[in-house]
Parts: structure tokens; sequence; C-alpha cells
């Protein structure tokens, strides 16, 4: 019986979308593996349809690095409409309950911001994509079920209030930034409960994640007008090289002998991760002259074993 090949080229690299509104993730990374015709492809950290902005994606061998991107702060804007809950917390949701939100004061919107900056605790949204029993958690509140979500860590690092439109729906304007696994539409219920008249988020933009800003991407707009005059690898001068997913991590380089047994899966001795590493680290790991062979960690010996590997040709 004959294996089944994959479809589309074999191409590696990462392209960075600016999310259009409207679209889900899933979608979006459709759309750009068919322009890309490539053969495998994933994004670095889900945006909602009424999301817009940095959207990471990984085409062949950089989806093994996604995690690394998916770890990474973000940075948002959003605009949260006071007086009005809705069952997503986000405006694609139906209207839950109406608040009069006159008395709210920029003085006691500060003061309810306070309390959410730095070190938290969230419960996250029935509307996440988190997984309860191997269900999506927003599949099942569409089925009108709603289950115990435990409080997660999570650090808002800034959390800065930059217009205040003040209303029976007042509204504000808001830049967060935020460590993984943060909900902006939690952290807008939850200023809205706080404050007594419920709230949810009307627009949301991610302008930075991790490494990545807005200036540094492409539309898909952009991407259909340069597909129309050139085949799939007439855009591949839009890709970023895989190792910039970890490209915060110390780099080594191995010699060609010992760059092979690290592709055989095997730890190796490296003098760099010896003298400037520490056990547990993440590195970035080439081949003298420049090949990028993947990571690996440290070992308290000093050598470095692999963690994910490049598989060259793929």
């Amino acid at each position: 019986m004959s294996r089944r090949r994959n479809r589309g080229r074999s191409i590696n690299g990462i392209f960075l979308l600016n999310k259009p509104l409207g679209l889900s993730s899933n979608q979006a990374l459709q759309r750009v593996k068919n322009l890309f015709d490539a053969n495998k492809a994933g994004h670095t950290g889900s945006l909602d349809p009424l999301a817009t902005g940095v959207l990471p994606i990984c085409l062949g061998e950089a989806t093994k690095f996604s995690q690394f991107l998916l770890d990474s702060d973000k940075h948002y804007l959003s605009t949260f409409t006071l007086g009005v809950s809705t069952e997503t917390g986000d405006s694609d949701g139906a209207i839950r309950r109406e608040q009069d939100a006159s008395s709210v004061t920029l003085k006691k919107i500060e003061k309810g911001v306070e309390v959410f900056r730095g070190k938290i605790q969230q419960i996250p949204s029935m509307y996440s994509a988190l997984k309860h029993n191997g269900q999506p958690l927003y599949k099942l509140a569409r089925q009108g079920v709603v289950v115990e979500r435990e409080a997660r860590a999570i650090n808002v690092f800034s959390y800065k209030i930059l217009a205040f439109r003040p209303g029976k729906t007042a509204q504000i304007d808001v830049e967060v930034h935020v460590s993984k696994g943060t909900y902006v539409r939690s952290l807008a219920e939850d200023l809205g409960e706080l404050l007594g008249c419920g709230a949810h988020v009307s627009a949301l933009h991610r302008h930075i994640a991790g490494p990545f800003a807005d200036d540094q991407t492409a539309t898909l707009e952009e991407l259909k007008r340069l597909r129309k005059n050139t085949e799939p690898c007439g855009l591949d001068h839009l890709l970023k090289p895989m190792d910039i997913a970890v490209a915060d991590r110390m780099a080594v380089e191995l010699s060609p002998i010992v760059a092979s047994y690290f592709q055989l899966g095997q730890a190796v001795m490296s003098p760099q991760a010896f003298r400037n590493g520490q056990e547990g680290d993440i590195v970035r790991v080439f081949r003298e002259g420049g090949d990028f062979l993947g990571v690996g960690e440290v070992m308290d010996d000093g050598k470095v074993a692999p963690k994910r590997l490049v598989v060259e040709g793929a």
C-alpha cells in the first residue's frame, strides 16, 4: 500500500500576517497556506474573528518551533464597551444584560484597572479554545453547557487607559501588555463586573506578538495581489527564517561532524553552552557555516540534547 503524499510545496519559514476582521485564525491560516502552496502550516496563537493584527504563521519545518511563539508576550489595543454584557464577552455575542454606565467616571476606571495589573489569577472565558474532556470550551458554550474552569496565573505587565468616552454605554480604549494565556475579553468582563455595569470587547487589535510587530506584517490582500503575477515561490521572500521564533535564545555552533551526531538525536558537547549556558537552557543550534539545525537543551555536563530538529530537505 503506497503512502499518502503531502500536497503542496516543502517550504520552511514564518509569514507574518496582519489578520483581517471577520476571519478565524484557522481560516486565515488556510488562505495563507494555499497562496504559498505549502504542504504544512500552523499558527501561533488564535485571534477571534473580531480581532485583527499580528498572526505569525509557521510553514513546513517552522511548525516545530511555533510553541516558542505561543509562549511569548502579546500587546493589544482594545475598546471596551461598558454597560453591555454579552454571552461571549465580545460584540459577536448576543446581549445578555444592559445597565446604565453613566455614573462610571475615569477615576473609577483607573482605580478598577489597578486591580488587574501585575500577577493575577484569571478564569478563562467559556468562549475560549481551551479544552474540557477533549472538547473546546466554546463548543460546549454554544450548546448551553457551562463547566467549572480553574483560575490561571497570568501577568498583566502593562494596562493603560488611552481614552474614555462617558455615557449610558461608555467606552474606553486600552493598551495591554500581557503574558501567554491572557484573555482580553476576560479583562473586559472582570472590569465591568468590578464597576457594577458589565462590559465587553467591541474592538481588538494585536499589534505585537513576541518579537514581531505590525510594521513587519503583510495582509491577505497584498499576498493575493502578488500571487496574481507570480508562482507560489515568488512569495518566499516574505518569509522570516525559522530560527527567528527562538531569536531570544543563545546560539551555539557545532562542527560538521558534531552536528551530524546532534541531527541523529544524540546529546553533544558544546563549548559555548558549557561556558555560557545553564542546565535547562534552551539554545538555538547551528552548523558551522550558518545552517539552523533546531533547538536543544543544555544538560548539567554542558552537553546539548536535541529538543526540536529541523529535517533538512523536508
